[in-house]
């Protein structure tokens, strides 16, 4: 008697096997043909022509509706959402910054007369004041294309080098906290403002070699919050450098209407006032407590933005007439009646009112000292009388404010 080892295979559990791949592969190729065979069927090569007069409803996608059927919701997402039309797009729509706009309207000019691209712009100043719309508004009058970047995204060069290849002849760039740029991006960037060229590094050890690759004349702006950042290698290589300013409230006034009538939603004069006072002089909170109140007025089923109407819906945001919010008037507040007035350390203040001493200094102490609440001395903070006459209370007539740092 024969005896079959379990590792041989048995000849006929083989040919069995390869009997059942092949029916297997056959009952493949058919599904396959029968699938082909019936997408042909639903979509001949040459449909005939339908007749839209015999077109029936029946036969129309009921999802698709006609543009004077679409909800205005609707409508403004075929249009584009308004939001995004809130940037001015030209000089003459750009409200406020009158000194800026003079300088820029002549560098315009005059890059215009000789043919050239614009100089390198450096813009600073403090957030939401208008640093980006500018640049869009500068590509927009030089009538070129403006690619927006920040710093922070730049952070190997070859990002860089990427960008400075794709530049049109005159086409600006526009990097956004540039005092934050790694500093092997900003070294490349050095030969591309001043002679239009980036020097790029070909191998390794012995190889390398370096290659020089021409740039199209192009315009370099940076917007910072902290110009003092920027190294000084960087920042002499800017042609102009321009500071935005807070606004007034005579122009903060025409930005909420502006805003307003963008966003469809009825205000008077009065009432974009109130919102104006209350913005901090930036344009930015501006539109942002336009929208809160427009939220009030939809729920309230309030025909119009007045006055009142603006005054009610801010305070129930805690935004009182000066701009404070609930913790700015909190850490007056507790200055006064705890500490009467001041001096006090900053880290008091931090452990009293829960706050991280780096928030408190960098988030609510620049405006409270802008509008002259807030003084810092050597001693400490010290709330000052008008401060004091804000929030309600009577300053004592013999307090003695030392002098600021």
């Amino acid at each position: 008697m024969a005896i079959i080892s379990s590792k041989s295979p048995d000849p006929s559990s083989s040919s069995d096997r390869s009997a059942r791949k092949k029916r297997s592969k056959d009952q493949a190729n058919q599904t396959q043909a029968n699938q082909a065979k019936d997408r042909t069927k639903a979509s001949p090569a040459d449909p005939s022509p339908v007749d839209p007069s015999q077109t029936g409803p029946s036969q129309a996608d009921p999802s698709e509706k006609p543009a004077s059927e679409l909800t205005p919701e609707a409508q403004t997402n075929e249009r584009g959402r308004p939001e995004e039309k809130l940037r001015p797009q030209t000089l003459g729509e750009y409200i406020g910054q009158k000194a800026l706009k003079e300088v820029l309207n002549i560098a315009i000019q005059a890059a215009k007369v000789r043919g050239e691209s614009l100089d390198h712009l450096l813009l600073y100043g403090p957030p939401g004041l208008g640093k980006t719309t500018m640049s869009l508004v500068l590509a927009d009058e030089m009538g070129v294309n403006c690619k927006i970047t920040t710093a922070p995204a730049l952070e190997r060069p070859r990002d860089i080098v990427g960008l400075l290849i794709s530049l049109q002849p005159g086409d600006l760039l526009f990097i956004d906290e540039i005092h934050r740029l790694p500093k092997v991006t900003e070294e490349i960037l050095y030969p591309a403002m001043e002679d239009f060229r980036i020097d790029i590094t070909v191998g390794k050890g012995q190889s390398a070699r370096t290659r020089s690759l021409p740039l199209k004349p192009f315009t370099l702006v940076g917007a910072t919050t902290q110009v003092g950042a920027l190294t000084s290698p960087l920042r002499d290589r800017f042609g102009l450098i321009q500071r935005l300013r807070f606004y007034e409230l005579d122009e903060l006034t025409p930005i909420v209407m502006r805003t307003a009538k963008i966003l469809d939603t009825p205000i008077d004069e009065a009432g974009a006032a109130e919102i104006a006072r209350r913005s901090r002089g930036t344009p930015r909170i501006a539109n942002r407590l336009l929208k809160r109140v427009r939220d009030y007025i939809a729920v309230k089923q309030k025909p119009a933005v007045t006055q009142a109407v603006a005054a009610d819906a801010l305070e129930l945001y805690n935004v009182d007439p000066c701009g404070l919010d609930w913790t700015d008037r909190r850490l007056l507040s507790l200055m006064i009646e705890n500490f009467n007035g001041g001096p006090v350390g900053l880290d008091t203040l931090a452990a009293a009112t829960g706050e991280d001493s780096q928030t408190i200094e960098e988030v609510y102490e620049p405006y409270l000292l802008q509008i002259g609440y807030l003084q810092r001395t050597p001693r400490g903070r010290v709330a000052t009388p008008a401060a004091w006459k804000h929030l309600g209370y009577e300053p004592p007539p013999t307090q003695q404010l030392a002098m600021p740092v």
